[in-house]
């Protein structure tokens, strides 16, 4: 029987572009069922969520693909519902598609988190050293810094948007690469591996991708 892969955006289902890289990933036959935190939303209702200061900024896309800042306590707000859902449809495996860092939510036991994911990567990868990481904006950056700081880690961050067009995200990967960082983290799912390409191509370090390497322990799940 296929598995049943559940997807939580922390913005407005649809989101092909989110479930066709998992979906690449998953075994085949893989059913996904996408739902998002501020789905039933207008987007007047969305606009009266801005976020209270950097560290409660997030970034998503709404149904539309519109980009927003929202705040990530109203998404933490929103989500347990998203939860329920997602299990009353009978999933396999639940992802949180955020790499973001979160509290503990009701119902997220079992739930797999990129951001965990993709620290740990970068952790067994680069015991000490410099990381580069990239986020989609400057207020994020001094938050997100504090994240990834460990001892013998020096991070160094930059900002692009995930729907900048590949000139923006190469002139800022060059900025990034000025820093000569050993290995580099894209600290957003809505990054794509064509974001991947780009930053790697200007950087020349290996490059994670939170979007691919959670898809990669999902199938490990799933398989």
């Amino acid at each position: 029987m296929a598995s049943v892969l559940g997807i939580i955006t922390i913005g407005q289902a649809p989101r092909d572009d989110i479930a066709e890289l998992f979906v690449a990933q998953a075994p085949a036959g893989t059913r996904v069922i996408l739902r998002g935190a501020l789905d039933g939303l207008s987007d007047a209702e969305v606009d009266a969520l801005p976020p209270l200061n950097g560290a409660d900024t997030l970034y998503t896309r709404l149904r539309g693909g519109r980009d927003v800042k929202i705040s990530k306590q109203a998404v933490i707000n929103r989500s347990p519902a998203a939860f329920a859902r997602l299990r009353a449809d009978g999933c396999d495996a639940i992802v949180y598609a955020c790499t973001g860092e979160f509290p503990p939510m009701e119902g997220d036991e079992n739930v797999l988190f990129p951001s965990r994911v993709l620290a740990g990567v970068a952790h067994g990868l680069l015991p000490r050293g410099r990381l580069g990481v990239l986020v989609p904006f400057a207020e994020q950056g001094e938050k997100l810094a504090k994240k990834w700081a460990r001892p013998g880690l020096d991070v160094v961050v930059e900002a692009v948007v995930p729907s900048a067009s590949r000139d923006e995200v190469a002139a800022v990967a060059r900025r990034l690469g000025r820093h000569k960082p050993d290995l580099v983290a894209l600290d957003c799912m809505s990054y794509t591996p064509a974001t991947k390409v780009a930053v790697k191509s200007e950087v020349g370090v290996p490059t994670l991708l939170a979007i691919t390497a959670t898809g990669r322990i999902l199938r490990e799940i799933l398989d």
